[in-house]
């Protein structure tokens, strides 16, 4: 029987790359939205990582299970870090990706290419109900856009451009990106410490 990993987020489209990354992973990957009735996390750390470790240990404590927590945001140099930690409720708390693009677009207004690097964060915890396992953290640099590309992904996708192909991860589409994102790189890092945390508590 698989091991059940309970990844701790409500995000579709982020548990759907999340499940494409560890895909060579012996795991039943679910979701907080196969659990509708936990009571909410709190996201108010300082940190990607603090973030991470808070959603992994409470979601592991409250079911006695092997809990993934992820947080990740973009950070722009130009902005001070901003959104940062807040970028999904970067224009507040019913927020949409339209509306926090439009937001970032207003404020860079008249900014040249050399004034728009930014670099996208991810911080990935694994707890079990002893507690924290480890945490990894992935990053990927690029320059925010002058205005939205492409379709595909989510959040800032289409704001951000990666130097290398010179597109955005929504003109990139999910096979490019899943190569090279920070979630990838971030999840990367995780399945060696799943792997080694399998092998020990099979």
């Amino acid at each position: 029987m698989k091991k059940r990993l309970i990844v701790a987020t409500k995000n579709k489209k982020k548990l759907q790359e999340i499940k494409e990354l560890l895909s060579s992973l012996d795991l039943q990957v679910v979701s907080l939205l196969d659990f509708p009735k936990i009571p909410r996390i709190i996201e108010n750390a300082k940190t990607f990582k603090g973030n991470a470790v808070k959603k992994a240990v409470v979601t592991a404590r409250y079911f006695g299970s092997l809990a993934l927590g992820e947080d990740s945001g973009l950070c722009i140099d130009a902005l001070g870090g901003a959104p940062g930690v807040r970028s999904s409720r970067f224009c507040g708390k019913n927020k949409s990706d339209p509306q926090n693009n439009a937001r970032v677009l207003k404020l860079m207004q008249g900014l040249p290419k050399g004034k728009r690097k930014a670099h996208y964060v991810c911080a990935v915890a694994l707890a079990d109900k002893k507690g924290l396992v480890g945490a990894c953290e992935g990053k990927c640099f690029g320059i925010i856009a002058k205005g939205l590309k492409g379709v595909f992904g989510f959040g800032y996708d289409p704001l951000f451009i990666v130097p290398k192909y010179n597109k955005t991860f929504a003109q990139l589409g999910i096979r490019v990106k899943h190569k090279i994102s920070h979630r990838y790189r971030a999840l990367s890092k995780t399945k060696a410490l799943l792997s080694t945390y399998l092998r020990k508590n099979p």
